[in-house]
């Protein structure tokens, strides 16, 4: 994949996990091309990616759509994040120290902050990161890339989706998973981890609208840079470009490379 292609590729994820482009939402190659300014050859190998990634999907003779999963998947895919999460509690519950136990602990207490203050939105977002957090301190990178490509579905299933979630019960839920690997009760932890995100799946009321569908050009314009675009550079246009000096807006990399993972 070229590196236009990744970055379109980058971008189009950000607009899914921003619940700007919303399931179902269709990504014309043609439409996109001429948003961002490359070819139609480009766009598809982004597309491609975001498909392989379980973020769109492709229909024969229809086109490439932002994915809309269904409940059975929503449940297959909490399966997934609750096996892995379950090798990382074993593995830390061997190998983590105290710092790690207190970057855990602290997460939590802002969670609980956030609740108590009745700013649930935050709350959410706090508890997707625990996640994260809880993965990223096994250090162990395969897991790490496995568990951001499944975080990354359950942002289709917050599109699609309210959410009746008891945020002191998950919050609870956080706190007890941390306490039971410190005292070396893996099993319970491993249970607990399971009942989680059962818990979660049950939360979700599904088939109902909750963001906004806007136009593709309306739902990226906030990628986009402001000074326009950048020109290709020299042999880097691809074979097939509908325009010579195919031009790409200029992403922030901030924007191209932020954390994709917002956290079950």
């Amino acid at each position: 994949m070229s590196s236009r292609s990744q970055a379109i590729a980058d971008i189009l994820t950000r607009a899914i996990i921003d619940h700007r482009l919303v399931p179902g939402c269709k990504l014309g190659e043609r439409e996109l091309a001429e948003i961002f300014g490359v070819s139609r050859i480009v766009v598809r190998q982004a597309v491609i990616r975001l498909a392989d990634d379980g973020l769109a999907q492709i229909e024969r003779n229809r086109g490439a759509f932002v994915a809309k999963p269904s409940m059975q998947e929503a449940m297959e895919i909490y399966d997934a994040l609750t096996l892995v999460e379950q090798g990382v509690a074993a593995q830390l519950s061997e190998r983590l120290g105290p710092g790690g136990w207190a970057e855990l602990r602290q997460h939590v207490e802002r969670q609980r902050q956030a609740v108590a203050a009745g700013n649930n939105a935050l709350a959410d977002v706090l508890g997707q990161e625990f996640h994260s957090v809880f993965v990223r301190l096994s250090r162990n990178k395969v897991m790490q890339e496995i568990h951001a490509q499944l975080v990354r579905r359950t942002t289709l299933l917050r599109s699609l989706i309210t959410a009746d979630f008891e945020y002191c019960n998950l919050l609870d839920d956080h706190s007890r998973v941390i306490d039971l690997l410190e005292k070396g009760r893996l099993k319970k932890a491993m249970e607990l981890i399971d009942t989680h995100h059962r818990s979660v799946v049950r939360g979700y009321i599904m088939d109902r609208a909750v963001f906004p569908e806007l136009s593709p050009r309306e739902a990226l314009a906030p990628y986009l840079g402001d000074e326009g675009s950048k020109a290709a550079a020299p042999g880097d246009t691809e074979a097939g470009d509908e325009q010579n000096g195919a031009r790409i807006y200029a992403i922030p990399p901030a924007n191209l490379r932020r954390n994709h993972a917002g956290d079950p």
